[in-house]
């Protein structure tokens, strides 16, 4: 029993469940806040929009476990559940080629393409697994994949895709993610070989180039709301006052990392700035 309970646990823990979620449910709210009124019909095609993100997302988790396994055994990674011994490489890759065709067959339901950006999108996390996170084009993938979310959930639930500003903010925030993950594994990656853009350029530049792409994101999706409009009075109002807060938060955590701040204050600074951007996006959808 012991070893069924560990070998499930190594089984989540390759498909990496916080990120998971977090873009699952990023892309079903988004996918009910970009209709006009909700009905039943529309609530339908915001669930199949998360499922076919959540299956996208749980073969991408299980493949980058599986591409990385050989480098993770090399480099004796404890705390991968590979490479710890929890699971076997050939479960977590079965299970990423089972969640690859769940993801197709829900992708195939979505309406006006949305499926087909959302094999786009899926491609192009793969193919950071299977390599490119190891090159200076390690960004590419996170801007792509990122970038086309809210194009797949608005299109899914309303047949048009969002404006631009909203997909350049997406894409700058799934950028900054990317320079994030890799402060933590900075030890890691030197073990195993993973030389990707953040890793050549060290987790202090990584974490200042994070806090500008989120105030870049804001300000990107900050003009557009203020240029556009359509989105009502309070809703404006109120994406104005999350976005410059999100821009000034983002100015603050790069500017602090040399200026004055010190350790985590920085980093949470810039994360505070993520959750207003986000929440930026939802209210302008």
């Amino acid at each position: 029993m012991r070893n069924l309970r560990r070998g499930a646990q190594g089984w989540v823990d390759a498909f990496h469940p916080l990120p998971t979620l977090a873009v699952t449910v990023f892309a079903t709210a988004y996918a009910l806040a970009a209709q006009n009124g909700l009905s039943l019909s529309g609530f339908g095609w915001a669930v199949s929009v998360g499922l076919a993100i959540l299956a996208g997302q749980l073969c991408v988790g299980w493949s980058n476990d599986a591409f990385d396994a050989p480098r993770d055994l090399r480099a004796q990674r404890d705390d991968k559940p590979i490479s710890s011994g929890r699971i076997s490489v050939r479960v977590v890759a079965a299970s990423a080629c089972c969640a690859a065709a769940a993801a197709v067959l829900l992708s195939w339901r979505l309406p006006h393409d949305a499926g087909f950006l959302h094999l786009i999108a899926v491609l192009s996390a793969i193919s950071y697994n299977a390599g490119l996170k190891s090159t200076v084009l390690s960004p590419l993938p996170y801007l792509v994949s990122f970038g086309l979310l809210p194009a797949i959930a608005s299109l899914a639930v309303t047949g048009s895709v969002p404006t631009t500003s909203t997909i350049g903010a997406a894409a700058l925030l799934g950028a900054g993610a990317h320079f994030a993950n890799t402060v933590g594994d900075t030890e890691a990656d030197a073990l195993t070989g993973v030389r990707g853009l953040p890793q050549r350029i060290g987790p202090a530049r990584s974490l200042t180039v994070m806090a500008v792409l989120i105030a870049l994101a804001a300000a990107w999706l900050l003009v557009g709301v203020v240029g556009a409009g359509g989105v009502g009075v309070i809703r404006e109002v109120t994406a104005g006052v999350l976005l410059l807060g999100g821009v000034l938060l983002g100015l603050a955590g790069a500017l602090g990392r040399s200026l004055v701040l010190r350790g985590d204050a920085a980093f949470r600074l810039t994360l505070l700035a993520v959750s207003f951007v986000v929440a930026g996006v939802l209210v302008t959808a």
